[in-house]
């Protein structure tokens, strides 16, 4: 395992093996997004876990990643990687049936930008697929600066603080309410197909306390499906391009 504590917070650290998490992710992709068949874009591809999983469902499938060590290493597990930015997705107009960024946007130097770059080279009638941290989930998940210094972990009630403060603990990566989100993306052609949030997959915790882990599934997962999903871990977004409209 490839841990660098500078660049998980510049750029937070990628999924290194495949869990039950991942599992249960890629499920909630393959009901919003049918993969079959489709032509894919893994934006922000890291080791390439996603991007090797998206293989076993359709053929061609490609990633981008910033770091060159990251898009070597997950050219190991699925080729069609190349490393490059968000803000500036080297593929053509409309090249693609479904965009997915996991856990990448709060990163970008400029979020904006790739936001309009993934709808810029997803197909009419595609959709994006994106998974974010949620300004709500009462744990800080990238660790935070304490006097200069990087204190990597999950850290209680920082997202919670007015914004200012919040920005001074964690300067280096973004947490998004709804709102926020979907103001990424206004004024572009797509539409809101989904917006839900989710919590974790406490596989750590299935790991070490089976019982306790499953608990928190059970009763979290439940939650999913009530008013307390607004406090989940992540936020996931589905958006469809509209297609452009005749005459």
């Amino acid at each position: 395992m490839n841990f660098d504590l500078n660049k998980a917070a510049e750029r937070g650290n990628p999924s290194f093996v495949w869990r039950a998490g991942q599992d249960r992710r890629l499920a909630m992709v393959d009901h919003a997004a049918p993969l079959q068949g489709r032509r894919v874009l893994d934006v922000g591809c890291g080791v390439g876990m996603y991007t090797s999983a998206f293989r076993h469902r359709t053929p061609e499938v490609f990633g981008i990643e910033v770091e060159f060590s990251r898009a070597l290493e997950g050219r190991e597990r699925a080729q069609g990687i190349a490393q490059a930015v968000g803000e500036a997705l080297p593929f053509a107009d409309a090249s693609f049936d479904v965009v997915f960024s996991h856990e990448v946007l709060e990163h970008v130097r400029d979020d904006g930008a790739c936001a309009r770059e993934m709808v810029r080279v997803t197909r009419p009638g595609g959709r994006i697929v994106i998974f974010v941290p949620n300004r709500l989930y009462p744990f800080e998940t990238h660790g935070i600066f304490v006097r200069g210094r990087y204190r990597f972990g999950n850290i209680p009630l920082v997202n919670w603080l007015p914004t200012p403060l919040r920005n001074r603990l964690a300067p280096h990566v973004r947490a998004y309410t709804a709102r926020g989100l979907r103001r990424l993306f206004e004024g572009l052609p797509v539409k809101v197909v989904l917006h839900t949030g989710v919590f974790p997959g406490y596989d750590n915790i299935v790991a070490r306390k089976p019982a306790l882990g499953r608990l928190l599934q059970r009763v979290t997962y439940a939650l999913e499906h009530t008013p307390f999903r607004a406090f989940g871990l992540s936020h996931f977004l589905v958006l469809e391009h509209l297609q452009p409209r005749a005459g």
